[in-house]
């Protein structure tokens, strides 16, 4: 059904020349362009996908934002997780509704819009990170975005362990994940699911290495790479710049082996 934007309401701006802006509504708020302003005010009451003028008369369109759309234009203290990354990782780790799951690596909080967004509506994401500032950074983009009711955020250490147990999956996002496989392995429960990003070799066959040493089944490793394709009559052609290598992303599952 269509909807009215209204005060509170995101937007994603898309300028005539493809640049775009993530904005909330607010009454008698102004938005600055390089085509001069538009009023929020001339927002309220349209549909999504209609025209506003800014002042020097340049058309905007008025879009509802994707969750790729909100992962790009969270405010960044840290690299975030692409989105060509974190639809991968909701894949393999089979992230849905109702589901528990830890994070621990807040980053700017792109990956946790898209953990909430999976587990949505009633499911919990569970967020650690050492740096409060990382944290609080994070936890401003995903309520601003309209998901912090889904998700708890701790300041803690990795080697601290974690207070939750029995999750479906953890991520770990963190420069040395080895470091966090014990405090995994006690928080999953039995055929849970745990993932990771890194950047370099050397890394991977650390962490490989000891998901093997705790006991982790289908352990793999792999890289997406991504290239947009310039489509134009007689000339279509791959753009000159692509998002390659973002990271290494590294997958197992727990399994509830036999005490000696």
């Amino acid at each position: 059904m269509p909807k009215q934007i209204a005060v509170g309401d995101q937007i994603l701006l898309c300028s005539p020349d493809r640049k775009t802006f993530l904005i909330t509504v607010a009454t008698d708020r102004t938005f600055s362009t390089h085509h001069g302003q538009l009023l929020h005010n001339d927002m309220i009451g349209k549909l999504y996908g209609e025209i506003v003028h800014s002042s020097t008369g340049q058309p905007y369109v008025m879009l509802d934002p994707t969750l790729e759309d909100r992962m790009m234009k969270v405010k960044r203290l840290t690299q975030i997780i692409y989105p060509k990354d974190a639809g991968l990782i909701l894949i393999k780790t089979g992230i849905g509704s109702g589901m528990r799951v830890v994070e621990c690596g807040a980053g700017s909080g792109a990956s946790t819009l898209a953990l909430a967004h999976a587990v949505a509506p009633n499911g919990r994401v569970y967020v650690y990170d050492r740096e409060e500032r990382f944290l609080r950074n994070a936890q401003a983009n995903i309520e601003r975005a309209g998901y912090g009711h889904l998700v708890e955020f701790k300041v803690r250490d990795v080697v601290e362990g974690f207070d939750e147990r029995d999750v479906d999956v953890v991520l770990l996002d963190l420069p040395s994940p080895w470091e966090g496989v014990e405090a995994a392995t006690r928080a999953l429960r039995g055929g849970g699911r745990l993932a990771s990003i890194l950047p370099t070799y050397n890394q991977v066959e650390r962490l490989v290495e000891a998901l093997e040493a705790a006991g982790f089944v289908m352990i793999e490793t792999l890289e997406v790479l991504l290239r947009h394709i310039l489509a134009r009559p007689g000339k279509t052609r791959p753009f000159e710049r692509m998002i390659g290598h973002t990271g290494f992303l590294i997958f197992g599952r727990k399994a509830l082996w036999p005490s000696p």
